[in-house]
Order: C-alpha cells, then structure tokens, then sequence
C-alpha cells in the first residue's frame, strides 16, 4: 500500500514535469523547423497541458482499467471547471474578453451532448472512439484555418512567447522532446499502477479513483497555467486552457482509450459523472455569456460557488467509498 502511494506522488511529480519538458521540446523542434507561431501556440502548447491525461488514460486503457481512462478524462474536466476556475475567480474575479471563448464554449457543449449519446448503450466501441478522434481532428482543423486567416482572436502561450525570448539549439530540443516523452510514458505507468493497486486494497472502483486522485493530478498543469494567468492579469488564457483542455479531454483522451480498448461504462458515469460534466460546462458558458449575452465577468461569487458543487461532489464519491 505505502509502495503504491509513492508510485502516485512519484509518478504526479514526474508526470507533470516530463509532460513541461516534451512540450518544450516539441514546441522548440516546431520553431526550428518553421512552424508558424499560432499553430504552436494552439497545438502544441494546447496538447502540451492534456499530455498528461492522455498518456495516463491510453494506458490505463493498455492494462485492461477502463474506469480509470474514462474517470482520468471526465474526471479532469469536472477538476478543471470546478476546481482551477472556482479557485482562480475566488483569488481574482475572471474577466472575459475573448471571442473564441464564445464561440468554443458552446463548441464544448455540444461535444459534451454528443459523448453522452455515445454513453446510452453502457459501452464505448473502437468505433465510438474513432468518431470522438475524427471529431478532434476536424475540430482542431477548424481551428487552425480560423486563425490562420486571422478571423479570429488567438491565445499564445507562455511557453511561445519564452521561445520568441529566449530560442532553444535544436540540438538541446530533441533531446528533451525524446526525454519528456519517455517520462510521460514511465510516469503514467507508475501512476496507474499505483491508482489500481490502490483501488484494489480499498475495495473501490477504479472509475472512482480516476475521477479524484488521477483527475486532480493530471489537472496540475491546468492549475499551474491558471495561477500563473491570474498574476499576469492573462484572464482569456485561464479561461482559453480549460476550454480547450475540456475539448482535448473529451474527445481525443476518451477516444484514444476507447480505440484502445473498448470500454464498459457503468450506469453511474452516465447519470453522476457525465451529468455533472454536462452541467459544469453549460453553467461555466452562462457565467461568461449569460442570458443576455453582455455578461463579461466571473465573479469570486461564482467561484465559490464552483468551488462548492467540487467539494460536495467529492465528498459524495468518498461517501461511496466509506460505504
């Protein structure tokens, strides 16, 4: 027990750095090979922060632990919204500017709609899987050809605007890219092993322990990249990140574990988890737009009240275990 509680700090620790370090990599490789800005900021840097929920919910899928991809992935949203946006409006209230926000929060919902539909049959097939992924890719296709023809208002992130500042040898790129990547895979083994070894000695679900301690550790990046917004006074970026981690979690975490290996989901992911997801996403889109469509802030009001909804529904899901 006291191993595998070890192998999970050990492995969120890890995790969230190798996932840092590929994503410099990667975005640095980019440069070098004359990628344009926009699309590292949107790719790279957007998947840089769900590396870890995707690395952790492929294998997780690997093993044979459909509970644990799927809570990873549901669970990271719910973490996202009502946690690091919760946290982030109670410190400093959030304000909205961006357009895309907008426009990709009803984007989210929908998506939101359409992996509840897939979740009726109580099963989520390769083919399911190849639908959320095919989805992804026209989506993040989308989005590319929107910012390329300068229709809309983008978000660069920190790690691009420090490539501009500070260019890394191509040399020293590669290396971390092949490093970040082989941690990402070492660090996402121990923590699932971890996690159901864990979940095994207590006699809980693995789908409970992906929707807490997994989601919560693989949100890290999240609620670094937020905090570290709120002190630039960068609102769209804290915002921009959840948004688009949400659709990253959705569609290409699920996906990809689903293509993996099929999925058996059971009927509380439906009508607890994904509910509350659902939920979460349509209330985030009411507190930046509103009903009227002129509301521009999240208030500490706000937060606090996400801030509850996490705690309540946590402490229903330990309720469950202690049960």
């Amino acid at each position: 027990m006291l191993l595998a509680i070890g192998a999970i700090i050990a492995g969120l620790i890890l995790l969230v750095w190798s996932a840092d370090r590929f994503v410099e990599g990667a975005a640095a490789t980019a440069k070098h090979l004359g990628m344009p800005s926009l699309l590292i900021g949107m790719v790279i840097i957007g998947f840089g922060t769900s590396a870890p929920e995707l690395a952790v919910s492929a294998m997780a899928a690997a093993d044979g632990n459909p509970g644990l991809a799927l809570g990873n992935g549901y669970g990271s949203n719910i973490t996202n919204i009502a946690l690091i946006v919760g946290l982030t409006a109670v410190i400093a209230p959030i304000a909205v500017h961006s357009q895309v926000i907008r426009k990709e929060l009803p984007l989210l919902l929908v998506l939101t709609a359409i992996a509840g539909v897939q979740l009726l049959d109580g099963q989520l097939t390769r083919l399911d899987g190849w639908v959320l992924l095919g989805v992804f890719a026209a989506v993040m296709g989308w989005s590319i050809y929107q910012g390329i023809r300068g229709k809309e208002d983008t978000l660069v992130g920190d790690t691009d605007a420090e490539l501009i500042a500070h260019p890394m040898p191509l040399k020293v790129a590669l290396i971390w890219l092949v490093v970040g990547l082989v941690l990402l895979i070492v660090s996402s083994r121990m923590l699932v092993w971890g996690a159901v070894t864990i979940a095994q000695a207590l006699g809980v679900s693995d789908l409970i322990i992906g929707l807490t301690i997994v989601a919560i550790g693989t949100s890290l990046p999240e609620l670094a990249s937020a905090l570290a917004a709120v002190k630039k006074n960068e609102h769209d970026l804290i915002l921009g990140n959840i948004v688009g981690s949400g659709i990253f979690n959705t569609l290409a975490v699920v996906g990809l574990a689903a293509t993996i290996n099929p999925l058996t989901v059971d009927p509380e992911v439906l009508y607890r988890d994904w509910t509350l997801m659902a939920a979460l996403t349509l209330g985030l889109l009411l507190m930046t737009v509103g009903l009227t469509g002129k509301r521009k802030l999240i208030s500490r009001f706000d937060g606090a009240l996400l801030l509850l909804v996490y705690v309540s529904y946590t402490g229903y899901l330990a309720s469950t275990i202690i049960s």
